[in-house]
């Protein structure tokens, strides 16, 4: 499973402890799936740009 995937289960994390009223959970998880997501974006980038290269 790569970064996308893992963003996403935190993503998901984020929204169920939210809805459970947990708020520290959702927020931690809701910040390790931005993370995750950015990184997945930066790394998306850097291939795409060597692939032209």
């Amino acid at each position: 499973m790569g970064l996308l995937g893992w963003a996403l289960i935190f993503l998901v994390v984020a929204l169920i402890a939210a809805a459970f009223g947990f708020g520290g959970v959702a927020a931690a998880s809701a910040a390790i799936a931005k993370v995750l997501f950015f990184i997945f974006i930066a790394v998306f980038v850097v291939l795409l740009v060597m692939s032209f290269l």
